[in-house]
């Protein structure tokens, strides 16, 4: 076999382990050292130490000490420990454990709650007014997060009953929480965008500026559909019965509004803020986010030494989860690329004479496929790396690239037989609230997801004028 068709071997060796339930870390690092060591390995060099050994007049003991040195002395530990390094130093990478630990630490501070409460009041006049506060919150207190599972499940706990004792559509309601719950990983200040800029190259302050009005894009349809459904067909979410909690004056109202959204709200704006015009760089910021969100729950006095051990162990599981991930696969798409696994793909891609709109729409397929068994981390660092190299072939800027990206692996959280969002708020329903009804509720959601898509592939400058506005062309 030629090294290309080895690389091609190797690729296939992956997709089938992982398809095994194979941890997938350990399993690019295990694939990449061991075909490393073949792609590396000098086997002239070796016979030249030995030979040299032996007229040397060198014991025979020597003569296996030497042999055994040039079978261990193989650049792939070199490469594997370098990537390590460069990993664990990665400046962009940095921004990742303080974001998880503000989203920890806000999770557990008790303020969705409140929040969820003051914006049902808020929004009682508007149609679908729970769903819409629902929605909100979501949004909300998915970006300050960045978590889909943890969103899911505790808007499933807290929003998702006062819906359906509201007698609210089943369906509707587990739609709303699903799809409101996956916003974090496209709304800024998005983890997801930073593990993409840091395997792109793409300058995250940029990434922050382009995915924020594609983010609140879909967050406005999500509200529009919401809005729309509960006007044409009151009975999926009727209107709540008028109680003394709802029943507040406007001051009071400002009042709950102050003490419950504004701080969660300013919080995040600031942190965002900081990064888009240039006070401090995404690590810096995180670093002020994880203070402030440490603030912010002393404030509503919730912050417990329990609470914070458990936010450190979180932040530091998923950090780790995240950081191996790219050692790994920066490991693997070394070797997979020495081996010529790259060009053969680039060759196949480029050789199928395809204009960039197909190419986007074939590349956005496979990753909407792959995020069927795969975790949006998994694909962003293991995957995407397989078409970085061919976007300026087509002429497609990596930032677009990596926006449209964002908005799919929305679907790989909705969509059937593998919608991890429907399965987080399953785990946590009442016994008669069945999986197809959530799939089912899923579905419009999923529809305005590829809408949005499809608007940002015929508008795209509502990714590029924020970013060209604030930092030129």
């Amino acid at each position: 076999m030629t090294d290309p068709q080895i690389a091609v071997a190797m690729l296939g060796i992956f997709i089938f382990t992982i398809m095994l339930g194979f941890p997938i870390a350990f399993t690019l690092m295990a694939l990449g050292v061991g075909f490393g060591y073949y792609a590396y390995f000098d086997a002239d060099r070796q016979w030249r130490l030995y030979e040299r050994a032996i007229t040397d007049g060198a014991d025979l003991w020597t003569r296996i000490e030497t042999w055994l040195s040039g079978f261990f002395n193989n650049r792939i530990f070199d490469l594997f420990v370098n990537q390590t390094y460069s990993v664990m130093s990665n400046d962009v990478l940095t921004a990742v454990p303080l974001f998880l630990f503000m989203g920890y630490v806000v999770e557990r501070a008790n303020i969705v709650d409140r929040l969820f409460s003051t914006l049902q009041i808020a929004a009682k006049r508007i149609p679908g007014s729970m769903a819409v506060a629902a929605l909100i919150t979501c949004a909300l207190f998915a970006t300050a997060t960045g978590i889909v599972g943890a969103v899911v499940t505790l808007m499933g706990l807290l929003a998702f009953p006062a819906m359906l004792n509201a007698r609210y559509n089943t369906s509707f309601a587990s739609g709303v929480i699903c799809a409101g719950g996956t916003l974090g990983i496209l709304i800024p200040p998005s983890i997801m965008l930073i593990v993409y800029a840091a395997t792109s190259g793409v300058s995250i302050v940029r990434l922050y500026a382009g995915a924020l009005l594609p983010g609140l894009l879909l967050a406005g349809l999500y509200v529009v559909y919401v809005v729309g459904r509960a006007w044409l067909n009151p009975k999926i979410a009727p209107r709540p019965p008028e109680t003394e909690e709802t029943q507040v004056s406007g001051f009071a109202l400002l009042w709950l509004l102050i003490t419950s959204f504004f701080p969660l709200a300013i919080l995040i704006l600031s942190v965002l803020g900081a990064i888009l015009f240039g006070l401090a760089t995404p690590s810096e910021a995180a670093a002020v986010g994880a203070l402030g969100g440490l603030i912010l729950a002393l404030a509503y006095r919730a912050l417990t030494w329990q609470r914070l051990q458990e936010s450190v162990y979180l932040t530091v599981r998923t950090s780790a989860m995240v950081c191996w991930l790219f050692v790994g696969s920066w490991t693997f798409s070394s070797v997979f690329s020495y081996l010529g696994g790259e060009q053969v793909i680039s060759d196949f891609v480029t050789g199928l004479d395809i204009s960039p709109i197909v190419f986007l729409i074939l590349a956005q397929i496979i990753i909407f496929l792959l995020g069927w068994p795969l975790e949006w981390s998994e694909i962003i660092i293991i995957f995407v790396p397989i078409f970085l190299p061919l976007l300026p072939h087509f002429g497609i800027d990596p930032l677009f690239f990596g926006i449209l990206v964002a908005l799919n692996l929305q679907t790989s959280f909705l969509t059937p037989p593998m919608a991890m969002s429907a399965y987080y708020l399953k785990g946590i329903a009442p016994p008669h609230v069945q999986l197809v009804e959530i799939f089912k509720g899923c579905m419009p959601f999923l529809g305005m997801v590829i809408l949005a898509m499809a608007l940002i592939y015929i508008f795209p400058g509502v990714v590029y004028w924020l970013p060209n506005l604030v930092y030129g062309r």
